[in-house]
C-alpha cells in the first residue's frame, strides 16, 4: 500500500473537513481527496498541512475508484455520500489489502457493501459502513451489554442527536440520504426477518440520564441493523428522536413514504431539498444519547444509554479513530458495522462514555 497513506473522500466538505482535522490532531498526515484543486489546498491549508502535502482531485466516485485502484491507499474514509451507490465501488477499489469506511446510515447502503464480505475475506481487507453515531453511538452499547451473555431475544434501540447547524445549503447527498429513509418506510427484525411496519408507528418517551423528557419514533435506519447483527436477536427494533412523535405526524408518514417512492417525485425532492439553506446554530441540547435495551430469553433485561457531545463531531472522531485503527492493523477481514470490526471501546476512544446501565 502506498506508504500508510489515508484518503479522506470529499475532505472539503463538514464531515471530510473534521475527519481530517480529527486525523491530523492524532499526528496521521491525511490525502485529502475532492473535485476542486483550490478549495483542497485551502483546506490542507487551514489543517496546518506543509503546502507540498498531497492531495487528489478526482470528481465524483468513479473518477476516485480509478486514483485509489491507481495509486492504492492503505485506507479510504468515504465522506461523500449517496453510500448506496458509492460504497460497492469504491469499497472494490480498496481491494486487495486496503481498508475501507463510511459514515452511512440507511439500510440499502449495509446490504449492498455487506454483500461484499466474502470478497473482502478473500482480498484481506476491512470494509466499515456506518463509522458514526448513531449507529456506533447504539451499537457500542449493545456490543457491551451482550459481551459473554446468552443470545438475547429483544433488543430496542434509541437515538437523540444533538448537532450544531452550519450556515448553507443542505446539499444532494443529504438530502437524497433523507428523501430514501422515508421512502423507505417502517422496518424492524422480527423472528430474525426484516419485515416492513408502518412508518412512525412506534413511539417511545423516555426520560434521559440527564433529566430531559424526550421522545422518538421507529424509523429504518443503520443503528436496527447493526444492532440486530451485533447481538444476534430475533427481534430488534430502532427508534429516532429526529422525526416529531406528533400524531400529526406521524398521521401522514405512510402516506408522505409511499408518494416518495414515486421515481419523479423522488427526484423532485431531492433536488428541492438539496437547496434548502441552512442558517448557523448551536445545538439543541448539551448531550447527544444513545440507548439500548435488551431482553434475554429468562426475562433478565439491561438498559444502557452513551453520551457524547455534538452528533457531528461524534461522527468525524468515530470515523478517525476507525480510520486509524485500520491503518493500524486492527481490523479483521470483511464487511462489519464498527463494534463489530474494532469492538465497543471504539466509542470511548472517539470521546463518548457509557452511563448508566441498570439490571432489571
Amino acid at each position: 500500500m502506498a506508504q500508510g497513506e489515508i484518503w479522506v473522500l470529499g475532505a472539503t466538505g463538514r464531515v471530510g473537513r473534521a475527519v481530517a482535522a480529527q486525523l491530523t490532531a492524532a499526528g496521521a498526515v491525511p490525502v485529502l481527496v475532492g473535485r476542486d484543486a483550490g478549495r483542497l489546498r485551502t483546506a490542507a491549508a487551514d489543517l496546518g498541512l506543509d503546502a507540498e502535502a498531497k492531495i487528489v482531485v478526482a470528481s465524483g466516485a468513479e473518477a476516485m475508484a480509478a486514483e485509489i485502484t491507481r495509486q492504492r491507499p492503505a485506507v479510504v474514509v468515504n465522506t461523500i455520500g449517496d453510500y448506496a451507490e458509492t460504497a460497492v465501488p469504491l469499497a472494490r477499489a480498496c481491494m486487495p489489502g486496503g481498508h475501507y469506511l463510511d459514515q452511512a446510515n440507511d439500510p440499502a447502503a449495509f446490504h449492498r457493501l455487506f454483500a461484499l464480505h466474502d470478497e473482502a475475506v478473500a482480498a484481506g481487507s476491512t470494509l466499515v459502513t456506518g463509522a458514526g453515531f448513531g449507529v456506533v453511538g447504539t451499537e457500542a452499547i449493545v456490543a457491551r451489554l451482550c459481551e459473554n451473555r446468552p443470545v438475547p431475544s429483544r433488543v430496542r434501540v434509541d437515538t437523540f442527536a444533538s448537532a450544531a447547524v452550519e450556515e448553507g445549503v443542505l446539499g444532494p447527498a443529504l438530502a437524497a440520504s433523507i428523501v430514501d429513509s422515508f421512502a423507505m418506510g417502517g422496518r424492524r427484525y422480527d423472528g430474525g426477518r426484516l419485515v416492513k411496519t408502518r412508518l412512525g408507528a412506534e413511539v417511545q418517551r423516555l426520560t434521559l440520564p440527564d433529566g430531559e423528557r424526550m421522545s422518538s419514533v421507529g424509523v429504518p435506519s443503520g443503528e436496527l441493523i447493526a444492532a440486530h447483527r451485533v447481538s444476534g436477536a430475533p427481534s430488534v427494533s430502532a427508534t429516532s428522536g429526529l422525526i416529531p412523535a406528533s400524531l400529526a405526524v406521524r398521521a401522514v408518514l405512510p402516506l408522505l413514504s409511499a408518494i416518495l417512492r414515486i421515481r419523479t417525485v423522488r427526484t423532485f425532492a431531492i433536488g428541492r431539498m438539496a437547496g434548502i439553506k441552512t442558517k448557523a446554530a448551536p445545538r439543541p441540547r448539551p448531550h447527544t444519547w444513545g440507548h439500548a435495551v435488551i431482553t434475554w430469553p429468562d426475562g433478565t433485561a439491561r438498559d444502557g444509554w452513551l453520551r457524547a457531545g455534538d452528533a457531528m463531531e461524534f461522527t468525524s472522531a468515530v470515523a478517525a479513530q476507525t480510520a486509524l485503527q485500520l491503518a493500524a492493523g486492527n481490523g479483521r477481514p470483511g464487511a462489519h458495522t464498527p463494534a463489530a470490526a474494532l469492538g465497543p471501546d471504539l466509542a470511548t476512544a472517539a470521546g463518548a462514555d457509557f452511563v448508566d446501565e441498570a439490571l432489571a
